[in-house]
């Protein structure tokens, strides 16, 4: 049998003993273009793995040399395995190592969250940023320390979750309101962001009318990883954990979907369930992280699409990537503004937003950026 392609004349056919090749890849079926491509891409996901393994270590050394005090990589190696009296050793485990291990939970668990959302809603515009969702909760928790007196990262983060998870069923309901059956990726988008801009002008008012209420959480609406201790991780761990746990057990159900909620079904995903658990996984990532740091921006979104040129379309990979990617990126963001505003700093929130808007942008211009 012959197969006919516009690339290539037809081929006549496959000699009786050599055991069949494709004339439109003139390869084994076997063992030819698939096989070479499932390599190609294990390949890359290694070496991809490797880089990001690399990229972190060294993002991780560089936040702990670099700020008003420079000190020497070697001074600083040594700290870490011989804690001692001296400045560096001061330096290092009481002013920098707590905000290191935050920006490694928050940069992980925005980059997770903005993963998710991305596969849930088939849009690669989206983040937790973007859609409202930290928004959401930084008014929550402003609201909770205007009205009720809250204080400290234990009831931050009860509002900083209500906040989260009710912005990201609203922003949802309206994508499925505007999209027919399915949730519609610019609908989500401009409701996302209409949402964000109304809720980030709520607590603007609120800490302007009152800033002596408020000014406990002024630094922290602009998203920092410098004012928050290792005790409040450890509250927060817990937390992360469960987010981390539940995007696993949803990573395959969200590659169903991305086929279409029919096929999905056909296939025996439980399409409700799993979006159910995703709006939770959401809701306790970006919740946790924005009680930590507030609220840092457009993570979510540079991370997956990043991660997924390397890995390509599997959500297990692209989850796994972004445990890895998120945290680069925050401290590498965190670490910047520290070296050119010394002595003072740039809170990350405003770096990670500086570079994020041009990717945005960037991506709104292509054509194929409406869906997943």
């Amino acid at each position: 049998m012959t197969y006919l392609t516009t690339d290539a004349p037809p081929d006549p056919g496959p000699d009786e003993n050599s055991g069949g090749t494709s004339a439109t890849t003139g390869t084994d079926p076997e063992t030819g273009g698939g096989g070479r491509r499932d390599r190609g891409i294990n390949a890359r996901r290694a070496l991809g793995l490797i880089v990001l393994v690399v990229a972190l270590a060294l993002a991780f050394l560089a936040s702990l040399a670099h700020g008003a005090n420079p000190i020497p990589y070697a001074d600083v190696w040594d700290a870490i395995w011989h804690r001692g009296e001296n400045e560096a050793s001061w330096i290092v485990w009481d002013q920098r190592l707590p905000r290191t291990v935050i920006g490694i939970l928050t940069g992980a668990a925005f980059a997770l969250a903005g993963a998710l959302i991305q596969a849930l809603t088939r849009n690669p515009l989206a983040d937790a940023g973007i859609l409202g969702v930290n928004a959401g909760a930084g008014l929550a928790v402003t609201v909770g320390v205007g009205v009720l007196g809250i204080s400290g990262i234990t009831q931050y983060i009860w509002f900083a979750f209500l906040g989260a998870a009710g912005t990201t069923v609203l922003v949802y309901v309206i994508g499925v309101a505007g999209g027919g059956r399915g949730a519609n990726p610019a609908t989500l988008v401009l409701a996302g962001v209409a949402l964000g801009a109304v809720f980030g002008g709520v607590t603007s008012f609120l800490t302007l009318i009152d800033p002596d209420t408020f000014e406990s959480i002024r630094n922290w609406n602009l998203g920092s990883v410098a004012r928050t201790s290792l005790e409040d991780a450890r509250f927060v761990i817990p937390f992360l954990l469960l987010g981390f746990v539940l995007a696993v057990l949803v990573a395959t159900d969200l590659n169903s979907i991305a086929l279409g909620d029919d096929l999905a079904a056909s296939l025996g995903t439980r399409v409700v369930r799993a979006r159910v658990v995703t709006v939770v996984a959401v809701t306790v990532l970006a919740g946790g992280a924005t009680a930590l740091t507030g609220g840092i921006g457009f993570v979510g979104l540079m991370v997956p699409h990043v991660v997924r040129w390397i890995v390509g379309p599997d959500q297990r990979w692209i989850f796994f990537y972004c445990l890895l990617g998120g945290p680069v990126m925050v401290l590498l963001a965190d670490t910047l503004g520290r070296v050119i505003a010394r002595p003072g700093e740039i809170e990350v929130g405003i770096l990670t937003a500086v570079i994020g808007a041009p990717v945005l942008i960037a991506l709104v211009r292509r054509k194929n950026a409406s869906g997943l």
